[in-house]
């Protein structure tokens, strides 16, 4: 059953700008393992995160390092939770996550569906 939907875009030329002006935005949204990556890759994982955000209902009792976006075994992106954003997802009864991102033509996007029981 569906629990919640999300979805996000992000305009890459303006991300690229913030993170130049404001560089102490990596630190504050993204986990240490996502740091080192390119903008248009933090701005694809910026809109997940917005979007996991959107599926869950809210943002309340999640922070932005607890939604960490890595590869899986095949390379595809998945969220990896850590304290209130795994509480609140199992507090929804959400029992999986699905993540799709993309890059092109000058715009970052995102898109979550949260699963759980009825």
């Amino acid at each position: 059953m569906i629990k919640g939907i999300g979805v996000d875009i992000v305009d890459l030329a303006r991300f690229a700008r913030q993170i130049e002006r404001t560089p102490r935005l990596i630190p504050r949204l993204f986990a240490e393992s996502e740091r080192n990556l390119p903008a248009h890759s933090l701005a694809a994982r910026f809109a997940a995160k917005e979007a996991l955000i959107k599926a869950l209902g809210g943002s309340v009792g999640v922070t932005w390092h607890e939604m960490e976006i890595v590869p899986d075994a095949e390379g595809n992106p998945e969220f990896v939770l850590h304290g209130g954003a795994l509480a609140s997802i199992t507090a929804r009864g959400i029992t999986s996550l699905h993540l799709s991102m993309t890059h092109d033509a000058g715009v970052a996007c995102a898109f979550v569906v949260a699963e759980g029981n009825a």
